[in-house]
C-alpha cells in the first residue's frame, strides 16, 4: 500500500445549528487521484476549506505527510506543498497569463509576496522558462502575453491550474476543475491531469461530471449530508445502491 499523503480524522464542522461535516474520515494515498463526489450541499467544498486552513474544524485533525495541518494558516499549508484550484478562479486579471504563472513561483522563492514583485518578472529567466512550459501544458501558450481578465471562464480555470503547477505541490486539491468548460476543453483538462498523475503528483478532486470522475479517479469517496456514505474503486462506487440513491439517481 502507498504511503498516506492526506489523512482526515473524525472531522466535524457546524455553522450555527447546521452540521456541515460529521465524523469525516478520509485517507488519500500517495500518487493517487482521489475523487470526492456528492450532491449539492453535501459539504465537499467545506471539506477542502478545512484541509487548506480556510476553515477550522470544530473537532478532528488533518495531517499531511504526517504533519498536522489543523490550526495552520493557509499560506503555511501552501508552503508545505498543498495547492488548491478554486471553484471560482482566483487570478490577477490585469496581469498577463505569463505573469500570473510566474508570480506564485517568484513569491515562493522569496518567501513572501512583495508589492513590486511583478516589476522584475521579465528578468527571472529560469522561472519564465518554466512558466512558458506550463502554459504550453495547459494549452494557453499562444495567449501568454494576453491579459488574464479577457479569458473565458474555462481558460481562467486552466490558468489557475498552471499557477498551482509552477509551485510543484506534493498534493493538488481541485474543486470542480472542469466547471464551465466545453466537452472539448474538459477532455483536454482530463488529458492534462493524467499527465500530472504520470509525474507522481497526488490529487484530490471534487467534481460533478461523472465522465471526469470515472476517467481520472483511482478511488472515490461519496459525501452526503456531511458524512461519507461509501468509498472504494470507481466501478464499485458506481454500483453501490446508497450512491445511486443519494447522488447518481440510479443512472448508469
Amino acid at each position: 500500500m502507498s504511503d498516506l499523503v492526506l489523512h482526515l480524522d473524525n472531522i466535524q464542522k457546524s455553522f450555527g445549528g447546521l452540521s456541515a461535516l460529521s465524523d469525516v474520515n478520509l485517507h488519500v494515498e500517495e500518487g493517487t487521484t482521489h475523487a470526492i463526489i456528492g450532491p449539492n450541499g453535501a459539504g465537499k467544498s467545506t471539506l477542502l476549506n478545512v484541509c487548506i486552513g480556510r476553515l477550522k474544524p470544530d473537532s478532528g485533525h488533518v495531517t499531511f505527510k504526517g504533519q498536522e495541518l489543523t490550526g495552520r494558516e493557509p499560506h503555511e499549508i501552501a508552503q508545505m506543498g498543498v495547492a488548491r484550484v478554486f471553484q471560482t478562479p482566483e487570478i490577477f486579471p490585469e496581469m498577463t497569463l505569463l505573469e500570473n504563472v510566474m508570480l506564485p513561483a517568484f513569491s515562493k522563492r522569496d518567501g513572501a509576496f512583495k508589492l513590486n514583485a511583478y516589476s522584475g518578472l521579465a528578468q527571472q529567466g529560469d522561472i519564465r522558462d518554466e512558466a512558458e512550459h506550463i502554459l504550453e501544458d495547459v494549452g494557453l501558450a499562444d495567449q501568454m502575453l494576453q491579459e488574464a481578465g479577457s479569458l473565458s471562464r474555462g481558460d481562467k480555470r486552466r490558468l489557475e491550474l498552471g499557477m498551482c503547477l509552477i509551485l510543484r505541490p506534493r498534493l493538488l486539491l481541485l474543486d470542480e476543475p472542469t466547471a464551465g468548460m466545453s466537452r472539448h476543453d474538459t477532455n483536454r483538462t482530463i488529458d492534462l491531469l493524467k499527465k500530472i498523475k504520470s509525474r507522481g503528483m497526488t490529487k484530490v478532486i471534487i467534481e460533478h461530471d461523472m465522465h471526469v470522475v470515472f476517467s481520472l479517479a483511482d478511488k472515490v469517496s461519496v459525501l452526503a449530508r456531511g458524512e461519507i456514505i461509501a468509498g472504494g474503486k470507481p466501478e464499485d462506487v458506481r454500483e453501490n445502491p446508497k450512491v445511486k440513491e443519494a447522488y447518481l439517481g440510479g443512472a448508469h
